[in-house]
């Protein structure tokens, strides 16, 4: 699926499946740029060689980190329904809506619980808000959503100042809650961060959703990406960057590739040499 070399590729976790799975649907010193500036790992220790920095980036998250994210992904995806239904606004559908509501969020676990207390109930809430959409809306109503979802991430997200790196490294970070298998590709020269790239060599959600059907949970959707691309586009719009994705299998499993790129400049000085 990828024919990049093994040590670029971040090797995720192990899974952290929860007990009862749900449906689903987050450089060298070389004097050139390149495509996506990284972090600092979370481990201490003496500064790695670039390689281990692309291995390590996301792999030794922190359980408290972990748990923040499933907790925001959870709210941008409530938050994005709710400026979904408000912007159809038809009252017939607010009862549902509330009930549902009391669904996504019975049982929260407490602020301290863990990643995978919060896990549960993402899986449980995204699962509950897709049929609740789809069963009224129809399919295409998915992208309505990830449009009104990117509204509230771009609003909650934070800016790392790394220009197109930092939703790239967004997509990276989810991927490591699933214990997906990614690497960032470092190839292509730009001029600062105006493009940054990322290939998922094995995407877990996969794994998750495989699981659910051999339990006999119904799922809403015949794939994830069929939301999972969508959603990520928007994010990626929402932060100023258009995006570019592909689809693929191999033998390591399902898994994309993505992209974020800086629009081109509306006031760029025309070439001469092109005019006529």
């Amino acid at each position: 699926m990828s024919d990049a070399p093994a040590g670029g590729i971040a090797q995720g976790g192990s899974p952290r499946v929860p007990a009862s799975p749900t449906d689903t649907a987050d450089a060298p010193e070389t004097g050139r740029p390149v495509t996506a500036v990284l972090g600092a790992p979370h481990t201490a220790g003496p500064h790695p060689e670039p390689a281990d920095r692309l291995r390590n980036t996301y792999r030794s998250m922190p359980e408290a980190e972990r748990s923040s994210l499933w907790r925001q992904r959870l709210h941008e995806a409530e938050s994005g329904l709710t400026r979904l239904l408000a912007a159809r606004h038809n009252p017939t559908h607010l009862s549902d809506w509330f009930a549902l509501q009391s669904e996504i969020f019975a049982d929260l676990p407490p602020a301290t619980g863990t990643s995978l207390d919060w896990q549960r109930v993402f899986f449980r809430g995204q699962a509950l808000m897709e049929r609740f959409l789809v069963a009224r809306f129809g399919e295409h109503a998915l992208t309505r959503w990830a449009r009104a979802i990117a509204e509230v991430h771009r609003d909650v997200e934070p800016d790392h100042g790394r220009g197109a790196a930092d939703p790239v490294h967004r997509i990276a970070r989810q991927a490591e809650l699933y214990g997906s298998n990614y690497e960032f590709d470092e190839s292509v020269e730009t001029e600062g961060t105006s493009r940054a790239a990322l290939t998922i060599t094995h995407c877990a959600i996969w794994d998750y959703r495989e699981q659910a059907r051999r339990s006999g949970v119904r799922l809403t959707l015949a794939s994830p990406c069929t939301y999972c691309t969508k959603a990520l586009s928007e994010n990626i719009r929402a932060k100023g960057f258009e995006p570019s994705h592909s689809l693929r299998t191999g033998p390591t499993g399902h898994g994309c590739r993505w992209e974020a790129t800086a629009p081109a400049s509306q006031d760029a000085t025309p070439d001469p040499s092109q005019e006529q």
